[in-house]
């Protein structure tokens, strides 16, 4: 963890702070998480995983094909998205934080904190001072929590990571994985494409946010798609060639809780890279970022509830709500990536949604471009399993 603190830290400085003032930072790719057992289980090598990635990602960006997919999503497919990983991440988290309370026998401690948690939410969002929910809700959760008799010690003492790469690629050291082979390249190619694909959905729904949350005649520093996808795909190859295991994406938790402040990205991209460097050399604020009643309430007002909110603001007007309806239904059914391409699919050819936008598209906006990424998409999740019901057409990902 304190290698790949290190190692954001110098690309947040590099790109988010000087080369690339409008691209996000880059964070981890959360929607990727499930798929890790996957590939291990398949034999993946982490350093094959992150540069087919990387590489993937760099021919998205240098093709401008992040933004041209943004630009073919409706409000409505846009709005669905966000409801569902707003729900969904809501109701991860509050899951979380009850397993931990019942798993040191005080299963009420995660009531109090969330219950008021939601109070406080509730002030801040009546007084407009919203952009103060993240530290005063931590605050408050690792108060109450510990106040309550909750376990909690220091555990992580000031120190430096070994930053030979060939320590953690090495066979006997680090990882003991050693260097990967062609082998490992193939066998991690169908999940590297479906990560890099599930970067649009991911990057589209952090830029809606802060275009709603941000004030008018600020369009020049919105975060742009492609610049984004240039640094991920930058930080992912040097990452994984440094020896670091992080699958990188949009940092949300960056840039939603930004934007609720109203703050452009390069500022806060210099003071999250020191303040990354400071805990990765001191140690100490680890353990206290990763506490359970800091962590939990943490996300949940600072990222998933602000997207509830956006995905519901999107969705008052017009015939939105059935793009909606069908993005939350598919994603459920599969993932949030499917349901974004399948989604935005029927909505340009008219099936759902608003028809008269779908008449004003061109033949290759309309259900070309959609259609390729729809199919690309579904076959990939089929060669490794990831249909469900439906067993991987690839034996080994069986």
């Amino acid at each position: 963890m304190r290698y790949e603190l290190l190692i954001a830290s110098v690309f947040i400085i590099l790109f988010s702070g000087f080369l690339l003032p409008t691209a996000n930072l880059a964070g981890t790719h959360g929607p990727l998480i499930p798929l890790i057992p996957i590939v291990v289980a398949a034999g993946g090598h982490p350093m094959a995983f992150g540069l087919l990635i990387g590489a993937f990602g760099l021919v998205l960006a240098i093709s401008k094909g992040g933004s041209m997919l943004a630009n073919l999503t409706s409000k409505g497919v846009c709005g669905g998205l966000l409801l569902y990983l707003g729900f969904v991440g809501t109701a991860s988290q509050v899951k979380k934080l009850f397993a931990w309370a019942e798993g040191i026998g005080m299963s009420h401690i995660a009531f109090v904190v969330i219950f008021c948690t939601i109070i406080l939410y509730a002030l801040l969002e009546h007084f407009r001072k919203r952009w103060l929910a993240v530290p005063l809700s931590c605050l408050l959760g690792g108060t109450l929590a510990f106040a309550m008799g909750a376990p909690f010690s220091f555990q992580t003492e000031p120190g430096l990571p070994n930053m030979n790469p060939m320590y953690w690629w090495g066979e006997d050291t680090g990882w003991m994985l050693g260097l990967p082979t062609l082998e490992h390249f193939m066998v991690v190619l169908p999940f590297a494409i479906l990560a890099v694909a599930m970067w649009s959905p991911d990057f589209l729904g952090h830029q809606v946010f802060q275009k709603i949350s941000y004030p008018e005649r600020t369009e020049k520093v919105h975060m742009n798609i492609d610049d984004t996808m240039t640094t991920a795909s930058i930080r992912q190859t040097f990452g994984s060639l440094l020896g670091g295991t992080n699958f990188t994406s949009s940092w949300g938790t960056y840039i939603v809780p930004a934007a609720i402040a109203k703050r452009p990205i390069p500022a806060g991209a210099l003071l999250t890279a020191l303040f990354c460097i400071i805990a990765a050399i001191w140690g100490y604020p680890m353990d206290l970022a990763i506490w359970q009643p800091v962590l939990c309430v943490a996300l949940i007002v600072g990222v998933f509830v602000p997207l509830l909110e956006a995905g519901m603001e999107m969705t008052r007007e017009g015939k939105t709500t059935q793009s909606a309806a069908i993005v939350v239904f598919s994603s459920v059914l599969v993932n949030p990536a499917f349901g974004w391409s399948l989604t935005m699919l029927l909505d340009n050819l008219g099936l759902v949604g608003c028809k008269e936008r779908s008449g004003e598209l061109s033949k290759m906006s309309r259900w070309v471009l959609p259609g390729i990424m729809f199919i690309v998409l579904s076959s990939v999740m089929a060669l490794v399993g990831l249909l469900p019901g439906i067993p991987a057409i690839i034996p080994s990902f069986r």
